[in-house]
């Protein structure tokens, strides 16, 4: 069958599935190609008035856009389907989507927090810089991720169900641990610094292995008092910057081998970290300068995609 004739059959099978075939004559750009509707057969098929695109098709684009850049899809749109469509029409499409944020069917006992880095086109002849976005991911259930709206995801993450007591992850950024302070203000957090991050710093601090592994053990427990105790004698500049840190997170430092023989919850902030990785695909292709205004809408999109929304 031709692509003229399969358009052909489309109608048919919208007048036989409308029940009309009244009202003004529209075209939308359909998987098959573009299809000769009418207002009313769109309306019956609620389609949205100002658009363009039969909902599939529009789904389709918003897939490719999630994992490729404007030019790149248009062009893989067009050989998948046959159906141009300008990456300037892909832009639009982008900006105008009003995205639902989801909310999780079940009670959230897990959260985790990361930050990533986004380069931001400044005024003309300033070059561009790379600025902050921050992730969270709800483990379990969903991803979201906001540039400069700090404000915005504290409101998403209280608006989900959460548990009484909720286990919040994170590294020794004090940015992220000023967010997971204002998360579940009704019930209780459980505060753990990431196991991986702290040995990594622990690593940082020259001196003998037995030594290292030794306070490595320690931590393992959460015994800090006693893993500083290690380093007394020592007086490099690592080692004053890491009792520093083990003061600073003191609350948040657990008796990590508790938790995780007895599977009460996790260790680390694996899951936050995986999701910047997967933002970072689609924001980071080569060359990529993204207008300020731009970001957030592209953030919510390749959420979108990874949490199977599109």
């Amino acid at each position: 069958m031709d692509r003229d004739s399969g358009t052909r059959s489309c109608f048919f099978f919208i007048k036989e599935t409308t029940g009309t075939d009244k009202g003004r004559p529209r075209t939308v750009k359909s998987c098959v190609g573009e299809l000769k509707i009418t207002e009313k057969q769109a309306e019956k098929l609620n389609l949205k008035k100002s658009t363009r695109l039969a909902p599939f098709f529009e789904k389709c684009c918003l897939r490719q856009v999630a994992l490729l850049s404007y030019s790149k899809a248009s062009q893989e749109i067009e050989v998948q389907t046959g159906v141009k469509i300008g990456h300037t029409s892909l832009h639009r499409l982008v900006e105008n989507q009003e995205w639902v944020e989801p909310v999780a069917f079940t009670p959230i006992k897990e959260t985790s927090v990361d930050g990533g880095k986004v380069r931001v086109r400044g005024p003309k002849g300033d070059g561009s810089h790379w600025l902050d976005y921050k992730a969270v991911s709800l483990h379990g259930s969903f991803y979201a991720a906001y540039f400069l709206k700090n404000e915005v995801l504290i409101d998403y993450v209280n608006r989900q169900p959460l548990n009484s007591l909720v286990t919040c992850l994170g590294d020794g950024h004090d940015g992220i641990w000023n967010l997971i302070g204002k998360f579940n203000p009704d019930g209780n957090r459980r505060e753990i610094l990431d196991w991986y991050h702290l040995v990594e710093n622990l690593y940082k601090v020259a001196g003998s292995r037995k030594r290292l592994s030794k306070a490595k053990e320690l931590l393992w427990q959460g015994r800090i008092d006693e893993t500083m105790k290690l380093f007394e004698l020592c007086s490099s500049r690592q080692t004053t910057n890491f009792c520093k840190y083990l003061t600073k997170h003191r609350n948040r430092i657990v008796n990590y081998q508790l938790l995780s023989s007895q599977n009460i919850c996790s260790i680390g902030s694996g899951a936050v970290e995986s999701l910047v990785k997967q933002i970072d695909r689609r924001l980071k292709i080569s060359g990529a300068q993204w207008c300020r205004e731009n970001i957030n809408q592209m953030l919510k999109l390749r959420c979108a995609y990874l949490n199977e929304l599109i």
